[in-house]
């Protein structure tokens, strides 16, 4: 028997990497040191590689954001409830928000990768649903879940990047020149579960259209 046969029999074999592996490295370094340390590096030390190496199972970093949404996502429950459709679209709304909101680090990737995630793609297939069983139809149903997509996104970035019990609504309440924009920002403070009554104006808007 050679000396490279007996190597290649005592050596281990290289690690095979899932999607799964590689999302949960990248989504452990965002929570841990926030969005603005995610890089090939980190991962590949999160997972004791190689950075090189880390590269036979994903192309850049742009590539390991897309999986950290669709990892993120991917516990989202797609079956609307027996309600009526207003209710069926608030349940399928919150728990995107939810799984969300588990990993603040992470929201900026939702709007910029939105498109590559199958997770949410699968969301947005079981609002249409919804949409086109209450009767929703052409243009209607794409201004629809455009408006719930661009409510769900923005409300969720700007509760975790600028709530409105942050600093920067602190700021506005204490507007001089503007003295509605103050008075706004004030009564925002306090104001109760600010995600779903605004949720239920989208609907309601929906509803009428």
């Amino acid at each position: 028997m050679s000396v490279c046969r007996t190597l290649s029999s005592t050596m281990p074999r290289p690690r095979s990497l899932t999607p799964e592996d590689l999302a949960a490295a990248a989504l452990a370094v965002i929570d841990r040191a926030g969005l603005a340390d995610l890089s090939m590096r980190a991962v590949a030390q999160e997972l004791g590689m190689g950075t090189m190496s880390l590269y036979r199972y994903v192309p850049d970093k742009t590539g390991l954001e897309a999986l950290v949404v669709d990892h993120v996502l991917s516990t989202v429950d797609t079956r609307p409830p027996a309600a009526d459709w207003p209710d069926q679209v608030t349940a399928l709304v919150h728990r995107v928000r939810d799984a969300i909101a588990a990993h603040p680090n992470a929201v900026p990737l939702t709007m910029t990768h939105r498109h590559r995630s199958p997770a949410l793609l699968r969301w947005s297939e079981a609002v249409l649903e919804v949409l086109a069983q209450a009767g929703f139809r052409g243009e209607r149903r794409v201004v629809a879940l455009r408006a719930l997509l661009g409510y769900l996104i923005g409300a969720v970035q700007l509760e975790h990047l600028g709530p409105l019990s942050g600093p920067g609504t602190a700021a506005m309440a204490a507007q001089s020149e503007f003295p509605l924009l103050a008075e706004t920002a004030t009564a925002g403070l306090g104001v109760p579960d600010g995600f779903r009554r605004g949720l239920d104006v989208v609907l309601r808007g929906l509803d009428g259209s």
